[in-house]
């Protein structure tokens, strides 16, 4: 399946851990997506919260990645080297006056049930350090995902874009660089759905038109009740059984796997997947592997 138009798909992971299933579900959905339409599928390593960071682990993604054969266009882009780019973009939003300091701690967000937007713009009073806040709050935004069809998302809070204690936020750093890397599909998993309207209305502030945003469905923990996910202790994915891996994760994604495709080397099972991927036949619902 061939697009009229430029795809630059990507997988942007975190190093606060290996690659777990959950991890490789999406990485195989956004290749395989980017791979069936001619594209380019490029890897964001981000590294912007240096606290939450396992030693070796991005080094251990890497790996993990290209033993199940998930080969990326071009060098790996790394956030903690692009914060040039990030301030830049923080300064062209305080020239056009959209950026404003908040002194407000968590506990009296908590207390308001949310962050008072006008409140706090228009007081710029305070001690120690302080967040920087884009006006954006406003009226909803609507978009078509690819899986999930057609989302209204109320844009309620301010987002920050750079925290308290100095580091980039997700917000800012993810829209900032899916424009300078030309990114024009994000697939990624449902956890992220509710960041999509924010991320898209800093898109449209920038100047820029949004990607299309494709949300797999989720890999749930023991009880079905929580992500599998590095913060709630998922076990890395054992290297040396790619192929099972691999086939394992096109099950979950919808696929019947004949029993011989877990014989065959990585390459061969992505070029069988690749062959056979349609958007319309992925199974949408989170679930546990079984």
């Amino acid at each position: 399946m061939k697009s009229t138009h430029p795809y630059i798909g990507r997988f942007a992971p975190s190093p606060s851990g290996p690659l777990h299933f959950g991890s490789l579900v999406c990485a195989l959905g956004s290749y395989l997506d980017a791979q069936s339409h001619g594209g380019h599928w490029l890897l964001r390593m981000e590294d912007l919260d240096p606290p939450r960071e396992e030693p070796g682990a991005a080094t251990r993604i890497l790996n993990s990645l290209e033993t199940h054969g998930l080969h990326w266009h071009g060098a790996v882009e790394w956030q903690s080297k692009r914060h040039r780019l990030y301030e830049e973009t923080l300064a062209q939003l305080r020239e056009q006056g959209l950026l404003y300091p908040c002194y407000c701690s968590r506990s009296q967000i908590r207390q308001n049930s949310g962050h008072d937007n006008l409140g706090c713009r228009v007081k710029h009073s305070g001690s120690g350090p302080s967040a920087l806040r884009l006006q954006c709050a406003g009226d909803e935004e609507v978009f078509e995902d690819i899986w999930r069809g057609e989302q209204h998302q109320p844009v309620r809070e301010d987002t920050i874009l750079k925290r308290r204690d100095g580091l980039y936020a997700y917000q800012l750093a993810v829209v900032v660089d899916d424009i300078a890397q030309g990114v024009t599909q994000v697939v990624r998993g449902a956890d992220l759905l509710d960041t999509t309207g924010v991320q898209i209305r800093l898109f449209h502030i920038l100047g820029t038109t949004p990607p299309v945003f494709g949300h797999l469905p989720l890999v749930m923990g023991p009880g079905g009740k929580q992500k599998l996910s590095k913060q709630n202790h998922a076990p890395a994915i054992d290297d040396n059984k790619a192929a099972d891996n691999l086939c394992a994760a096109l099950i979950f994604l919808g696929f019947h796997v004949p029993e011989t495709l877990r014989q065959e080397k990585p390459e061969h099972i992505l070029k069988w997947a690749t062959a056979r991927w349609q958007r319309h036949q992925i199974d949408k619902r989170d679930r546990q592997l079984h």
